[in-house]
C-alpha cells in the first residue's frame, strides 16, 4: 500500500519526484532545487561566512556607495554646478572606469570591498556598464536577493564581496 502522501496520485508524478526519477516531460528541472534556507549570504554561491571573498555585508556596501556619492558632488559642485544631469553623468563615469580598472570604485576601495564575477577574475568591459547603466536606474540596486546581491550584481553577473 502507498503511503498517505501518494495516495490519490493516478499519474505517479509524486512517486517519480521523490525517487528522483521525474523527467522534463513532468515539468521537472535537470539541477536540484537550490535550498531554501542557507546558513549566510553567499553560502550557494560557494563564496566563505566571513573575510576575505566573502559576499559584502549592508552596512560596508551603503557606506561605499556614499562615499561615491560625495566624491560624485565634490567634483559636480566644483566643476559642474548648475548642470540637472552632470552628477549623474560623473556618478556613471567613475563607477565605469573604477570598476573596470581597479575592480571597485572609489567607495568600494575605501569600505575594503571589491566588485568581482562569480567565476572570479576580471570584470571586462561590458560587466561595469551594464551594472552602471542598472545602477543609475537606483530601483535596481534597492531589490536583492537572498545573497545579499543587488539586482544590478545578478542582471551582470557580479558579486561585491570583501577585499
Amino acid at each position: 500500500m502507498l503511503p498517505e502522501y501518494y495516495r490519490g496520485d493516478s499519474t505517479g508524478y509524486r512517486w517519480r519526484v521523490a525517487t528522483g526519477r521525474a523527467s522534463a516531460k513532468d515539468g521537472a528541472s535537470s539541477r536540484p532545487a537550490a535550498p531554501i534556507d542557507q546558513a549566510f549570504p553567499g553560502e550557494r554561491l560557494g563564496r566563505p561566512r566571513l573575510g576575505p571573498q566573502s559576499v559584502a555585508r549592508p552596512g560596508r556596501r551603503i557606506a561605499g556607495i556614499l562615499i561615491d556619492f560625495g566624491v560624485s558632488f565634490a567634483v559636480y559642485a566644483l566643476f559642474f554646478f548648475g548642470d540637472q544631469w552632470a552628477s549623474l553623468i560623473i556618478f556613471a563615469v567613475l563607477q565605469y572606469v573604477f570598476i573596470t580598472l581597479f575592480s571597485g570604485s572609489i567607495g568600494h576601495l575605501a569600505a575594503g570591498l571589491r566588485v568581482t564575477p562569480l567565476r572570479g577574475g576580471w570584470c571586462g568591459l561590458w560587466r561595469p556598464a551594464l551594472r552602471t547603466i542598472l545602477l543609475c536606474l537606483f530601483v535596481p540596486a534597492v531589490i536583492w536577493d537572498r545573497d545579499q546581491r543587488g539586482l544590478h550584481d545578478v542582471l551582470s553577473g557580479l558579486v561585491i564581496v570583501r577585499a
